[in-house]
């Protein structure tokens, strides 16, 4: 293992003054394998000090948003902030204390070891949450095996925020909701070959707290199941279009096929033009999607050739920028 790796711990925060302190005081300031810690807030516009009380803390860095810009926008900026940092490592976990900052080390042995490019912490696993929200835990596991068979990829914790990411990742990750990120991170990470590990975690949910991302469960879920499919459509497009699209070609040719049975019995075609109708109905709608399909897959090409020239850019800039 490298002794001289550079951590930064991310901690973004949207009025938690209450509750940042304490949880920056907890971090330990040494880990096997990592030779520098440095701690970061991302205070998203807070109203309340937030980012006062960091400092006060021990942060190293706080950077703030003027206004609230959402979990999404915090998480880039985050990002940018540790490679500006020169960081070989970065951890997210957050603000409000539910995660023990004692298990960054169990998320960083995957990375030091090579054997992962994100490492996120599981709270579904072998150790059951504490006081999780009902909904918040069957909306999890439920998105989490949709996805997971959709993309043929085993997915333990899709919305948790306390994860681990080396450099390479931090350099290839491209997001672009402000919501939120977990979910699109880890979408975009399949798409582009990253290897996770899920690390199972102890955490417990203040029976007191209110969610700042969950305060009405519609918006919620309306808000994650757009960030999902987009994610998805970009990431699996031809599968996303394609499966549709043949699956009501395949309902076209077989209702096509019922009005030719029904058609030679008396060669009569009005008592079954509901079967052509809809059989037809059925074909162009799937031809459709088939092309969607085609031209969303040429999209996606083009996307990985931008995607790997911004990589190059920014892994240049950033060495420019340590140098």
């Amino acid at each position: 293992m490298c002794i001289f790796m550079k951590l930064v711990i991310n901690i973004p925060a949207f009025n938690e003054a209450e509750k940042i302190g304490e949880t920056i005081r907890r971090i330990p300031r040494s880990f096997e394998g990592v030779g520098e810690v440095v701690v970061h807030v991302v205070d998203d516009g807070s109203s309340d000090h937030t980012g006062r009380v960091a400092q006060e803390a021990g942060a190293d860095r706080v950077v703030t948003h003027p206004r609230n810009m959402g979990l999404g926008k915090a998480f880039r900026t985050s990002v940018e902030a540790a490679l500006e940092a020169n960081a070989d490592i970065m951890v997210n976990i957050d603000a409000d204390g539910q995660f023990d900052p004692h298990d960054i080390g169990k998320l960083l042995t995957p990375l030091l070891s090579n054997t992962a490019d994100i490492v996120s912490a599981d709270r579904f696993g072998e150790h059951e949450a504490k006081n999780i929200p009902l909904v918040k835990d069957s909306l999890n596991r439920l998105a989490a095996r949709l996805i997971s068979g959709f993309l043929k990829t085993p997915i333990q914790d899709l919305t948790c925020g306390f994860r681990a990411y080396n450099r390479e990742a931090l350099l290839r990750l491209n997001l672009l909701e402000n919501f939120t990120y977990t979910q699109e991170v880890i979408i975009d990470a399949i798409g582009k070959g990253m290897k996770i590990v899920w690390v199972p975690v102890t955490v417990t949910y203040f029976a007191e707290r209110k969610s700042k991302m969950t305060k009405s469960i519609s918006r919620y879920i309306r808000q994650s199941s757009r960030i999902i499919v987009r994610a998805i459509r970009d990431v699996r497009p031809m599968k996303f279009f394609g499966i549709p699209g043949f699956t009501l070609i395949g309902v076209a040719l077989a209702l096509f096929l019922v009005f030719l049975g029904l058609y030679f019995q008396d060669f009569k075609i009005s008592p079954y033009r509901n079967y052509l109708f809809f059989s037809a109905l059925s074909f162009v709608i799937g031809l459709q999607f088939v092309v969607f399909a085609l031209l969303a897959d040429m999209v996606k090409s083009n996307r990985r050739l931008i995607e790997e020239q911004m990589y190059l850019a920014k892994k240049m800039r950033y060495e420019k920028t340590n140098n």
